[in-house]
This record gives structure tokens, C-alpha cells and sequence, in this order.
């Protein structure tokens, strides 16, 4: 069942006592968030074709500027050494020293890596990690298939060269991130459909080193062995995820929390953001959630921002997430066009 849409408003979302939600920004369709070193935050906009900066004026307001147009799902976007990194779904481009060149962007450099064009989980998601690597997700062009080449997050230098898989066994990852402390990768991955409302969980993953297989097609959510192609697998001889996540609920950005506004609870504990269900008879997600570890392990798994789902009527799909350098977490949310800051204030009674 395809979700209904109410009007956008955050004055339903609830978040933690002493933090407040407001809206940052407007930009249409907003998905994946990279932030410059000057403090730019770039947005890109998967059916709107675009990419946008959002830039901080002296008074706290914002402008948002459209760096690109007619693109092709550009949804996957990163920063590095100056430069953004934007993915369309078969061809990923460098456009050098972005934050200097705002209002006159530089003809775009092709990167030399081979995608596939297929649109089925085509849209792709990026990030450099601590290696200096470009890290890209190749999502399964199907609800549950066993197709070579897909299912994986794949690395390469900057320009292509080196590319290697990374990790396998993975449908459809939209948000990765590295440990603060460890800097090994953690994951979301989106759990396959037509399994019924409750089955299969969507999955928080740890890949502290490569050459991991997190069991897609086979074995899902670490104990769900797939009707058609489970045959013969054992699920422990795969990867099972850290954390369960809800059924359905469409886990996309994944951030550990590295600024120092929030209390010291939330440092190094992991936020994610919950796009929302379409496969299920009733809805869930549509939030931010909290998942908190003990080292690896995680020990709870929590709503942090919550209310864009009101029964069963949608106001906002929260997409992705970043940290800025005051501490406050920003969210984007593709339907109502916005992204948010969250801050804490701390106790105001």
C-alpha cells in the first residue's frame, strides 16, 4: 500500500526533552547530504534532477543555490579535497574545487568506473571514507534475485583506479558511514518485500573489514532463510546484522553522532534515518531512530525524531543525515522538500 501524504509540518515531530526540531532549509526533493569544508552543505534531488548548496548567511537564515540540472537520479553525492563527487545512476562525475566556484560551476570531470544502468535500486549512494576511497553501493536491480555484479558496495580511488568489492550480500544500501573511533564501515540495508508486514527486518550492518558476505539473496536479517533461493544456505555462515531493524521501514542515512552540542550520551551512538514503509498493510518508520552501542554491540534501539506518520496519513520521508561543526544534526526529507536542524537546548523549565 503506497503511502498517503498529508501537508508538510514538523509541528507533529516529537524529538528528545531539551531538543528542538526547526526547518534549515528548502530544497526540492531533498536527498543525500555532504558537507563542504567551508561549511556547504550540498543536497542532491533524485527526481528532480538537480543539486543544490545550501549557504549560511551572516543573520543564521539560509539561501539555496541550484549548482546542476537535467541530471540522471542524481542522489548519490560526496565531498573530498575540495571537490564534489555527484552519481548518477551509471556515471559518476568530479567537479573540482566546488565551494570556491558556487555561482559559476566547473565543466564536470567524468570518473573512469563502470556502473550498471539498470534503475530498479539503481540510485546510488557515495561517501569517501577514512581511506580516501570512494565507496559506491550497487543495489540488487530486483525485489530478491541472485544477479553477479550487484548486491555490494564496491571502493575505488578517486578516479576509478583500484576498484575492488568491498562487501556482498547487501539488497539495497542508501547510507554508510565509518566509525568515529574504529573507522570501520557500518550500513543500512532495506530488507526484501513480499515476505508479508512483519518479515523480513531491515538490518543495521558492521563490515570492520573487506570481503564480507551479509547474506542477500540466501539468508535475511541473520536468521530468515529466502523461500526460493534459502535451498541448501546455512544463515550462519553469513554476516548477521548488528541491529534489527523494523519491517519494512526503509533505513537510509546511518551517522554516528561526532559533535559535542548533544549531551555525551550520544557521542559515538548511531542515528538513521527511517524513510518509511510501502510494503506493509500499516505503515512504520517514517523517522529518525537511535540505535546505542556498547562497543560493537548494540544494546537498544529507539525513536529519536518521530511524528511525520500520524496514523496513517505522511507529512515527511526523512532521507539522510550529517553533522554540522556546531553539533546540530541535519536531516533531509524528500517529500516535503525540506531539511531540518535538530539542536539541543538543554533544560528550559
Amino acid at each position: 500500500m503506497l503511502p498517503s501524504f498529508a501537508m508538510a509540518s514538523i509541528n507533529n515531530v516529537e524529538v528528545p526533552p531539551g531538543f528542538v526540531i526547526e526547518e534549515y532549509a528548502d530544497v526540492p526533493n531533498a536527498r543525500s547530504l555532504a558537507l563542504g569544508d567551508q561549511g556547504t552543505l550540498f543536497v542532491s534531488n533524485r527526481k528532480g534532477r538537480s543539486v543544490y548548496a545550501v549557504v549560511e548567511n551572516s543573520d543564521g537564515s539560509t539561501r539555496t543555490i541550484e549548482l546542476l540540472r537535467d541530471m540522471s537520479t542524481p542522489n548519490g553525492i560526496a565531498f573530498h579535497d575540495g571537490d564534489l563527487f555527484v552519481a548518477q545512476i551509471d556515471r559518476v562525475f568530479r567537479y573540482a574545487d566546488i565551494e570556491e566556484n558556487l555561482d559559476a560551476v566547473p565543466e564536470a570531470e567524468v570518473v573512469e568506473v563502470d556502473l550498471p544502468s539498470d534503475r530498479h535500486h539503481g540510485w546510488r549512494y557515495i561517501a569517501f571514507g577514512p581511506d580516501d576511497k570512494l565507496y559506491i553501493s550497487i543495489g540488487a536491480p530486483c525485489n530478491v534475485c541472485d544477479e553477479f555484479g550487484y548486491a555490494q558496495i564496491i571502493r575505488m580511488n578517486a578516479d576509478g583506479s583500484e576498484r575492488e568489492t568491498f562487501a556482498s550480500g547487501i539488497r539495497n544500501s542508501v547510507g554508510f558511514t565509518w566509525h568515529p573511533v574504529t573507522d570501520e564501515l557500518w550500513f543500512t540495508d532495506n530488507g526484501r518485500d513480499m515476505m508479508g508486514d512483519d518479515i523480513p527486518p531491515c538490518e543495521l550492518n558492521h563490515a570492520p573489514r573487506a570481503g564480507l558476505h551479509f547474506g542477500f539473496p540466501y539468508c535475511h536479517g541473520g536468521d530468515i532463510l529466502d523461500p526460493r533461493f534459502g535451498e541448501g544456505r546455512e544463515c550462519e555462515n553469513y554476516r548477521p546484522p548488528v541491529q534489527k531493524l523494523g519491517p519494512h521501514v526503509a533505513p537510509l542515512g546511518v551517522k554516528f553522532y561526532t559533535g559535542d552540542m548533544f549531551p555525551a550520551e550520544y557521542r559515538n551512538q548511531v542515528f538513521i534515518a527511517e524513510h518509511g514503509s510501502w510494503n506493509r498493510s500499516k505503515k512504520i518508520g517514517y523517522r529518525v531512530t537511535l540505535v546505542r552501542l556498547d562497543g560493537n554491540r548494540a544494546v537498544s534501539y529507539e525513536p529519536f525524531a518521530f511524528g511525520w506518520l500520524q496514523g496513517q496519513s505522511v507529512s515527511g520521508r526523512p532521507v539522510d543525515l550529517v553533522v554540522k561543526e556546531d553539533g546540530s544534526l541535519l536531516v533531509s526529507d524528500d517529500l516535503a522538500g525540506k531539511i531540518y536542524r535538530i539542536s539541543y537546548i538543554g533544560n528550559t523549565e
